[in-house]
């Protein structure tokens, strides 16, 4: 299998790599791209020298480009879709963080290529258009985050009709038993301390205010096709269950493992096939499972991720844009934690809801809430 990796510096393209290093003999790089990351870059491109490489910004394309005389080293959204209109590239992991990734996505159903979603934009933004397409096109959109996954493998084989509720669990995140007077004042080295999972900052600070799992919900409606009534949070500290599946006959189906990336990275690049992994879940280390409902008083982020997805339209691509906006500005120093969640909710308010009916229109939107989330 020839993949090309789109984001390969980050975390889960990190972890992509380590997967494909355990299997050799199944999977090969065929391309490597990143955003701006030529160090660590040009140690992947020589360990598993891809035919393709892509960086993002220009000025670091051309600086690797000197120190990589042998290699084309491609740049910016041509380069990208360039790559994704390889014939001998076959899937790709869309790993990279952002909207830059949707043209290529979009191109990639249109080629019927097999691709591993790692991006939260693309279903978020533009999740029916993206599920649309796919259809069409008959394309597999195969989930690598761990809860999509788990519900991907629960659904594997049943009716729809059947299903009665999807579950998605969440650890929780740092301040899970936090007071709302200590949130008042977290920091951001506080924030950045995940207890579970090691990620990207974005993706961690998400993780924080419950966000990243408000996207998730986002992601699982349209990916799944299931109504967001029927779907439902619950912090699972442990992180061992990843997802479960309640059916109309009051059966839960879970899907239970070692709580690493690189299980569901390695099932959705083998699919359908699986393919044997060394992270044993040790039931004897992990004796106790426990759950607990969201307060969603102290994680207003996903009370309003759950709201923008009801209210439909325009308002989850605009949420999504804007937090990244209010998560840069809280990495930086500039704004409280607390203010994530309180910018934000005066933004969606002010928000102009409008149809997501090309790609055009949706980075339009983008573009407009990250503008109003750096001035707010």
């Amino acid at each position: 299998m020839a993949v090309a990796i789109f984001g390969s510096t980050g975390s889960i393209g990190k972890s992509t790599l380590e997967v494909i290093r355990c299997h050799p003999d199944k999977f090969k790089v065929k391309a490597l791209i990143a955003k701006s990351n030529i160090n660590l870059l040009e140690r992947q491109i020589k360990e598993f020298n891809p035919e393709y490489v892509v960086v993002f910004d220009h000025e670091k394309s051309k600086e690797l480009q000197k120190r990589l005389s042998g290699h084309n080293i491609l740049s910016g959204i041509d380069g990208l879709l360039e790559v994704v209109q390889k014939p001998s590239i076959d899937t790709i992991v869309l790993a990279m963080t952002g909207t830059t990734a949707l043209e290529p996505a979009i191109e990639a159903i249109k080629l019927q290529k097999k691709i591993c979603i790692a991006n939260k934009e693309l279903l978020v933004s533009a999740g029916k258009l993206i599920t649309d397409l796919a259809k069409k096109y008959g394309t597999a959109l195969l989930p690598i985050d761990s809860e999509h996954s788990a519900l991907f493998q629960c659904l594997n084989g049943e009716r729809k009709k059947e299903v009665s509720k999807l579950i998605l669990t969440a650890s929780g995140g740092p301040f899970r038993t936090f007071t709302k007077q200590e949130l008042a004042n977290v920091s951001v080295k506080q924030a950045l301390e995940h207890p579970k999972w090691k990620m990207g900052p974005k993706n961690t600070i998400d993780s924080s205010t419950l966000m990243n799992k408000g996207l998730e919900v986002i992601e699982a409606h349209f990916l799944f096709d299931m109504p967001i009534d029927k779907i439902e949070v619950l912090v699972h500290p442990q992180s061992i269950v990843h997802s479960m599946v309640e059916f109309c006959d009051q059966t839960v189906m879970a899907n239970l493992s070692y709580p690493t990336m690189t299980i569901p990275i390695r099932y959705a690049l083998s699919y359908p096939e699986r393919l044997p992994s060394k992270e044993k879940l040790d039931f004897s280390k992990h004796s106790e499972l426990t759950f607990e409902p969201v307060d969603f008083d102290k994680f207003p982020c996903l009370f309003l991720a759950l709201d923008a997805v009801k209210k439909g339209m325009s308002y989850p691509c605009y949420l999504n844009a804007a937090n990244e906006i209010l998560v840069e500005r809280f990495l930086d120093g500039e704004i409280s934690w607390i203010d994530i969640a309180d910018k934000l909710k005066k933004l969606i308010a002010s928000h102009t809801p409008q149809n997501m009916l090309t790609l055009e229109s949706i980075l339009s939107v983008d573009l407009e809430a990250k503008k109003e989330a750096s001035k707010i």
